[in-house]
């Protein structure tokens, strides 16, 4: 995470393009900065991103949600493990 500022060096108005629609983005609108953040735990689940985890965790936390969200991001985790584990049973009884 430290790096990301060479971004800045490289390319910066495509870098100030893509955090100045991340902060848009994730402030609030028709829906709650808080609930913005919840959404963004569960996807860095899915997307396995650890910096989006700690991120999006600390800013849900400053919005005064709980520890609940992540065992909620958890479970969806847990249950693309368990479907795709089903695709694995299919496939091993399908196979010679």
């Amino acid at each position: 995470m430290k790096r990301l500022s060479e971004f800045s060096k490289l390319s910066p108005d495509v870098f100030n393009a893509c955090i100045n629609f991340d902060k848009k983005t994730l402030s609030a609108g028709k829906l709650s900065a808080k609930l913005k953040e919840l959404i963004a735990i569960a996807v860095a689940h899915t997307t396995g991103c650890p910096y989006c985890i700690d991120i999006h965790t600390k800013g849900a936390k400053k919005a005064k949600a709980t520890k609940e969200a992540i065992m909620v991001a958890t479970a969806l985790k847990v249950g693309s493990a368990l479907a795709h584990g089903v695709n694995a049973l299919i496939a091993f009884d399908e196979s010679n």
